[in-house]
């Protein structure tokens, strides 16, 4: 367990072996089936393999680091949202993982799709998903990313400020438009996750706070104004949510304000969005609801409580989150260095150091996530042996998984797979210490497809111009200019 503090990592306090959830395993080699993508397998040699192909393979050709999606799993993980909530509509969020290729699948699959930015807005609209499709999140976009959403035309803006109500209206009077919105709301329910992902709490940036009358009167604002067409309510209690007790909550007291609002104006608002953030398994102490079970408690709570408040059950909509992409890809990894550090009472912790780490995941040393791994290349004899993958950066912090039993034979050259990787690591990823960002492959019945390349130094260095004065004619073009 680490206890951040406020001066970095480095000065946490680190002092357990590891925690009382994790035992060691009768087999090591053996995966964990339902942390996996369910096309990944081990050969009899022990071998990591997905969709037909081993990782041996993956990395001669691709290299490593590199995240491998297993494009069935979630193709299926998608068409099993939809038909579970048949009926509602289903928000693919592509702040998880996006690229064009991502983006199309679930489009195929009869996903709706969410975007926080104009770049993500840009990479759903080179996918061609239909703008109506497509809702547009965030809780400060600026003047042009709102005139990109009207430019695009989707379907709905969900607003975050009594701010942005205001700007959005100027922007589409100016535009003779009248684009479809939803205020999102706080209903000051705390879901059981990290603080940082927690969002329906009253004292954090998204939002407008249900007490105090503030979300009504932004209903209010918004019904009024002749440019905006008012659908309804959006609600998000947070992200990695196991269990539906904060949606119980949130959705009634979200709705009691869709009964109220309908009441002052004679206006039932034709659309409700109760969000989602619904958990994964990143390790064996997660047990994640299946879709069915989600859609039948959710769907209980909606339509109980508008019988109760005598108003009919409107448009609903969710957002499952990290459900969809996070699963179905895992990080494949070259370990470099391995040394084994003691610890007090005779014990020992071995670092096994790989070629990727913070720069491509940051969730562990961000929010001290908890991931799993399994030595991916061969099969061992040796026992398991508690063991903390850590990445290359010039960071105490740079841990990929905090806690696991390895063998205690893996060196240098082996391959480590972390399962549950395909939600906010790429998405996330960055360039510390300069290292090139690694790319993003697709398998699918043995066939190996690039989605994002990997980055070159040459990538990086293409955006250092040195020192050019601003705005010379005979130095690069430079935004702004």
């Amino acid at each position: 367990m680490t206890h951040t503090h406020v001066a970095g990592a480095i000065h946490g306090d680190v002092t357990t072996r590891g925690p009382v959830w994790l035992q060691p395993p009768s087999d090591v080699n053996q995966l964990v089936d339902h942390l996996w993508s369910s096309e990944v397998t081990k050969t009899a040699d022990g071998e990591l393999s997905v969709a037909g192909v081993t990782v041996s393979d993956l990395a001669a050709r691709v290299g490593t680091p590199a995240l491998v999606v297993d494009e069935a799993d979630l193709r299926s993980r998608a068409r099993s949202f939809v038909d579970a909530f048949t009926g509602w509509d289903v928000f693919y969020a592509g702040k998880s993982f996006l690229s064009v290729a991502i983006a199309t699948w679930v489009a195929d699959e009869g996903l709706f799709l969410d975007v926080c930015s104009g770049g993500e807005l840009a990479v759903a609209l080179r996918a061609g998903v239909d703008p109506l499709k497509i809702g547009m999140h965030g809780n400060n976009k600026s003047d042009e990313e709102l005139h990109q959403a009207l430019d695009a035309g989707v379907g709905r803006l969900i607003v975050d400020s009594a701010d942005e109500i205001e700007r959005l209206s100027v922007i589409a009077a100016e535009r003779d438009a009248r684009p479809g919105v939803l205020v999102r709301v706080t209903a000051g329910v705390e879901a059981h996750t990290h603080e940082y992902i927690a969002t329906a709490r009253e004292d954090q940036k998204f939002g407008i706070p249900i007490t105090g009358g503030a979300a009504l009167a932004a209903l209010l604002r918004c019904h009024n104004d002749e440019h905006l067409n008012l659908l309804g309510i959006h609600s998000h209690i947070g992200s990695q949510i196991f269990d539906a007790e904060g949606f119980d909550v949130a959705g009634r007291r979200t709705l009691r304000l869709h009964a109220q609002f309908a009441e002052q104006t004679g206006y039932e608002m034709p659309e409700f969005d109760m969000g989602g953030g619904f958990g994964i398994a990143y390790t064996t102490q997660d047990s994640p609801a299946t879709p069915y079970e989600l859609a039948e408690q959710m769907r209980h709570i909606v339509e109980s409580e508008c019988t109760s408040l005598g108003v009919a059950v409107p448009r609903v909509s969710i957002e499952p989150g990290r459900a969809i992409s996070g699963p179905a890809a895992f990080m494949l990894y070259r370990v470099g260095t391995v040394k084994t550090v003691p610890l007090d009472g005779g014990q020992a912790r071995v670092y096994i150091a790989v070629d990727g780490g913070m720069s491509d995941n940051i969730r562990t040393a961000l929010y001290g996530a908890e991931y799993s791994a399994t030595l991916a290349n061969r099969r061992s004899s040796a026992p398991p042996v508690l063991s903390r993958v850590v990445g290359k950066h010039c960071e105490s912090g740079d841990i990929v998984v905090r806690d696991e039993f390895l063998p205690a034979d893996v060196r240098r050259g082996d391959l480590i797979a972390v399962p549950a990787s395909g939600a906010y690591s790429r998405s996330m990823a960055s360039n510390y210490n300069h290292v090139p960002r690694p790319p993003v492959v697709s398998v699918a019945d043995g066939k190996i497809s690039m989605l994002l390349r990997r980055e070159t130094v040459e990538d990086l260095l293409s955006h250092d111009v040195g020192q050019v004065p601003w705005g010379t004619e005979d130095g690069p073009e430079l935004p702004g200019r």
